[in-house]
């Protein structure tokens, strides 16, 4: 092998290691941003036509936060959580993955949740009580 194989191998050698190491540096920063941003456990899913809604619950707090089953185009999406005789927490708008999170805290009081994306959605009745 005469030095320009070598050189040349050895500048695609790094070319490859250096795209790899950004891959790596930026892959995990946005699979952690994906797809829910609420703490604690998630207690219940309640699925619809054109989405799903993730309850996640964590030291008396409840945390939802609306997905559309086909991201990607702007569309009407919504998510509501309320503690029984509190008013509703909401967040709404035109958003091309998710609606949320929203949290208020329940302590040991039942919630009730509600979710939109298009034109389907979904009301619970008071749960986790």
């Amino acid at each position: 092998m005469d030095s320009g194989a070598i050189r040349r191998r050895l500048a695609l050698g790094m070319t490859v290691l250096a795209a790899s190491g950004l891959l790596a540096l930026a892959a995990p920063g946005s699979a952690d941003a994906a797809p829910t941003q609420c703490a604690g456990r998630k207690v219940k899913t309640v699925t619809f036509s054109t989405g799903v809604v993730h309850l996640y619950k964590r030291d008396g707090y409840v945390c939802a936060v609306t997905l559309a089953d086909h991201p990607g185009r702007r569309t009407a999406m919504s998510v509501s959580v309320q503690a029984r005789g509190t008013r509703p927490v909401v967040d709404s708008g035109q958003y091309t993955l998710r609606a949320g999170p929203v949290t208020v805290h329940a302590g040991h009081r039942c919630v009730r949740i509600k979710g939109t994306v298009g034109r389907g959605t979904v009301s619970t009745g008071w749960i986790l009580c």
